[in-house]
């Protein structure tokens, strides 16, 4: 009887096995694509920008110290740590990043932790309307208050220039440290982040069981103990994300600290770029390299930490605390004054700056007579070289202008489409993969952009598009865009996905319901809410957008560049003008948002 020998496979047909059994399913394609697009976008920019710190710049001092014109070297390395300039170039700015990133935290959370508490926990007064109006100076962009600074406290004599208010109406001369330096650029960006701080704060305690309190009462514990002991740890793991993401973003600010002539990292490499092309770069290698420290103690914090349990199926009232008749009216009427002037008065105060005939001329005010105002900054429709238009044509009538809006509104709807889509399916594959080590690193390389500041990620496609003859394109600021706005997207649709039973897309599977159909007929409808604001995140942020895409493209490209143009043109009625369109239109598109969507971000904490 002849005997057959069954034959094992090869390893090669083992393995294309494997691999067709893998491809089989949609959402390991999908994987595999996003990994290797994210890669390239994310890891090839950065390898550039180390590339850069070692190479030869003609022109440059790395040039002049070698003797060489091209090639490779470390002397930028030494000479940026080690040379006659190290302090004034590195550590003085490295110094000042750190200080204002910390105080910048502090600030946040002490200023917006207080407000979620009033909003909460307690019988405060106008809390909607505060609620709405609390969140403002985020929506803005970062570098409005700045502006409202100088133009309510700078004076000739302190800061020259013209004056601001103050000085102006009532002679009141502010001291250096209040008008520029470390302390108004910390205070103005702890007032920018203060409504994040509120946000995540206050949704713990707002679910925050009122009986783990309440028991401490009873054993006649002080509050101050109970603050201490049982609810400050409760709050903790929103405060160690706060302090992380807002500490990555206050390192990588540029427009607060060069309104506020405050040298930090950002600043310095701006203002090194020219003469010391690969000693700048290795100031935005530090910073990246803080986003990765930053990434890494993220992922400690929410590994290894104890349980802060704080929705239990227990009772989940809320004990409101009384602050008295008097006091629920008095704190409300502080916090109304505070948010004016966060709020409102930035408004207001570029449109006046758009009425004046000269900067810091408010005679208007003293004389009381409103022929005093013009409207030349608006209306002027031909070419003027006198009364201070420098050539320029009214607001209304400037092509330059509305062609930077155009371009910013081109960028920002393409930024939210790619971005939001990107997002999307790295959400819905990672939460299909979820113990597999492929998807959390196409988890971890989506979501690094968003900590390494702005700043490093603009340096890094600045160096990478100018390798590819891409620079000044709206390719290039818009590849920079959905690079640093994938992870909101990301977060947002992993999030949701994660709520998805595996069930629900069992059964159209069984009924042969193709992959395509399935995710517009069953996913995105069950989870559109969160999808779509995957998609309104990015186009919100990048309208507001300067610090990424400053170094990109040519100054009136985009509006937010155009803006930083005229101010150092020493035009301001033009650059207050561009920020009341930019900051109405912001307004106006996150009311439009809400009204639609439904989606607030204040919404569940004090805005219902």
């Amino acid at each position: 009887m002849e005997q057959q020998i069954l034959q094992r496979p090869g390893k090669s047909r083992i393995f294309m096995n494997k691999v067709k059994t893998f491809l089989c399913k949609p959402q390991n394609v999908v994987l595999l694509v996003l990994g290797i697009i994210l890669s390239v976008t994310t890891i090839a920019p950065i390898v550039s920008i180390f590339a850069d710190t070692i190479s030869i710049h003609v022109g440059s001092v790395d040039a002049h110290l070698t003797g060489k014109t091209s090639g490779y070297t470390l002397v930028n390395w030494i000479d940026l740590f080690t040379g006659n300039l190290s302090r004034q170039n590195v550590w003085i700015p490295l110094g000042n990043t750190l200080l204002l990133a910390f105080f910048t935290c502090l600030g946040a959370i002490i200023y917006g932790g207080i407000f979620a508490y009033l909003v909460t926990r307690t019988n405060l007064k106008f809390k909607k309307y505060l609620s709405a109006i609390f969140i403002f100076p985020y929506i803005m962009p970062q570098w409005t208050l700045a502006v409202v600074w100088q133009n309510l406290f700078n004076s000739h004599g302190v800061t020259g220039g013209s004056d601001g208010l103050l000085a102006s109406l009532f002679r009141i001369t502010m001291p250096a440290w209040w008008c520029k330096g470390l302390f108004p650029s910390a205070v103005v960006l702890a007032l920018h982040y203060a409504p994040f701080a509120y946000i995540m704060i206050g949704g713990i305690f707002r679910n925050m069981d009122a009986n783990l309190e309440e028991a401490a009462v009873i054993l006649n514990t002080p509050k101050w103990r109970i603050f201490s002991k049982v609810t400050l740890p409760m709050i903790k793991p929103a405060i160690l994300s706060t302090i992380l993401l807002v500490f990555g973003s206050a390192m990588g600010s540029y427009p607060v600290p060069h309104y506020m002539n405050l040298t930090t990292l950002s600043t310095k490499y701006v203002s090194m770029n020219v003469n010391r092309a690969g000693e700048a770069s290795i100031l935005a290698i530090i910073m990246m390299v803080f986003g990765v420290v930053i990434l890494m103690m993220n992922q400690v914090t929410t590994s290894s930490r104890k349980s802060y349990t704080t929705v239990t199926g227990k009772s989940g009232q809320i004990s409101k605390v009384n602050l008295g008749r008097v006091g629920k009216y008095a704190i409300a009427a502080i916090f109304i004054i505070l948010t004016t002037f966060t709020s409102i008065y930035p408004i207001i105060s570029f449109a006046m700056e758009t009425f004046l005939p000269n900067p810091g001329d408010y005679s208007f005010l003293t004389s009381g007579n409103l022929s005093n105002l013009t409207l030349k900054w608006w209306i002027t429709s031909e070419n003027l070289t006198e009364n201070g238009m420098y050539g320029q044509l009214g607001i209304l009538f400037n092509s330059t202008i509305w062609n930077a809006f155009k371009g910013t509104l081109i960028v920002s709807i393409c930024c939210s489409l790619i971005a939001g889509t990107i997002g999307t399916l790295v959400g819905y594959s990672v939460s299909k993969n979820r113990r597999s080590k492929a998807a959390g690193y196409v988890n971890a390389i989506a979501f690094l952009p968003y900590l390494i500041p702005s700043l490093a990620v603009g340096v890094s496609f600045f160096i990478f598009g100018s390798a590819l003859g891409i620079y000044n394109t709206y390719l290039l600021i818009i590849l920079a865009g959905t690079v640093k706005y994938i992870p909101f997207a990301s977060r947002s649709a992993l999030n949701s996905m994660l709520q998805l039973s595996g069930e629900i897309e069992e059964a159209a599977i069984i009924q042969d319901i193709p992959w395509f159909k399935r995710m517009f007929k069953i996913i995105i409808p069950i989870q559109k809410s969160s999808i779509i604001s995957g998609y309104l995140l990015p186009f919100m942020t990048c309208l507001r957008e300067l610090t990424l895409f400053m170094l990109l493209c040519s100054q009136n490209k985009i509006v937010t560049t155009l803006l930083d143009y005229f101010d150092e043109m020493g035009l301001y009625a033009f650059s207050s003008g561009i920020n009341l369109i930019l900051i109405i239109f912001i307004i106006i598109c996150n009311g439009l948002i809400n009204k639609v969507t439904g989606a607030s971000l204040d919404k569940g904490i004090g805005g219902n």
